[in-house]
């Protein structure tokens, strides 16, 4: 049964796999957290890329390194040898704790070892699991530790760890992931150069690199000649899709030399079918045009003020995740109604 204490923690799990939402696509964001007896945190840890540890293995790999002290953990990143690692060396250290995380431990050999087994393995007692893992290759991971003597507790804050999965569930189920990706000043405006930190533009780069797809309206590229590319973190630059009613564009504008790139000019948005991951940049005006397309808006917030028309969002808009970034604040809204 869900207790009080349990919904204290997976928040936090929540909190930490929503700092990398959309970083992991196509896998899903997952947090979890390491908790003694005492509800007290040991651990938390996030999936924070594709290919890279799962959520339970780095909380658990900063869990052993903070209880034993045993600091040759710190140099071994790859999931495999972490797992070998902690097998070989946790001498029972994880024995009296509980393990909070977002999604039901995955019990499948894939580019990691089964998150579900090393648990097993590391005898941590309680395993408490938001979202249901319903996917046919990794599903299990839960009826396989209760099989094993481990306490498992099921569907803590579903409905949030469910949300929380957005992206990955539209992979899943062959259909894009769209959101629109907006810079404001403090006092609402969305134009005239640079609006946010290079902190801010560094996460919109990264995230750049896992979308295949970039929209943005005919007037934007007309004023703003963008390159919109991921340089900021070394990246791949998505498609573009140019939303306009005319196609007389200037071919010297950088977005239109960027290599390996297609640009697609369209009076529709029926392309946007074709693709798994897109963001939606723009202001006013492409916010309305789109609206009807869109449920998910990702804003950057400055603390500076910056003259300009003000730009209203949408109504029925909820705040899911609130971050600081560098100066700024980032914020992942989703609409409701």
């Amino acid at each position: 049964m869900v207790v009080q204490s349990d919904n204290a923690l997976m928040k936090i799990a929540l909190e930490s796999a929503w700092a990398y939402q959309g970083l992991t696509f196509p896998n899903p964001a997952v947090g979890a957290v390491l908790s003694d007896d005492n509800g007290n945190i040991i651990s938390v840890g996030a999936h924070k890329a594709a290919g890279f540890p799962h959520a339970e293995v780095e909380t658990l790999k900063s869990a052993y390194i903070k209880l034993t002290g045993d600091k040759r953990l710190e140099k071994i990143q790859n999931s495999a040898d972490i797992h070998a690692f902690l097998s070989s060396h946790h001498n029972g250290v994880f024995s009296q704790l509980s393990l909070h995380v977002t999604l039901e431990p995955c019990h499948h050999h894939g580019k990691t070892p089964p998150c579900s087994q090393l648990i097993k393995m590391l005898g941590i007692k309680k395993v408490v699991i938001g979202s249901r893992d319903l996917s046919v290759h990794a599903q299990g991971g839960g009826a396989f530790l209760e099989s094993n003597g481990v306490k498992v507790v099921w569907d803590c804050l579903r409905n949030e760890c469910d949300e929380l999965l957005s992206p990955f569930l539209a992979w899943q189920n062959h259909q894009p992931f769209i959101f629109f990706k907006l810079a404001l000043s403090k006092n609402g405006v969305a134009s005239g150069g640079i609006i946010t930190s290079e902190a801010s533009r560094t996460m919109v780069h990264h995230l750049r690199d896992k979308c295949d797809l970039l929209v943005i309206g005919g007037n934007t590229v007309r004023t703003d000649r963008p390159l919109l590319d991921a340089r900021l973190c070394d990246g791949s630059a998505p498609d573009v899709l140019i939303y306009s009613r005319q196609n007389d564009f200037d071919v010297s504008i950088p977005l239109f030399n960027v290599k390996n790139r297609k640009v697609l000019i369209e009076n529709s948005l029926k392309k946007l079918q074709q693709y798994k991951m897109i963001m939606i940049e723009g202001g006013q005006e492409m916010i309305k045009s789109v609206e009807n397309s869109v449920q998910w808006y990702l804003v950057f917030t400055s603390p500076h003020f910056k003259e300009g028309n003000k730009v209203t969002l949408p109504s029925h808009l909820r705040e899911v995740f609130f971050q600081k970034i560098g100066e700024d604040t980032m914020t992942w809204y989703k609409k409701d109604a």
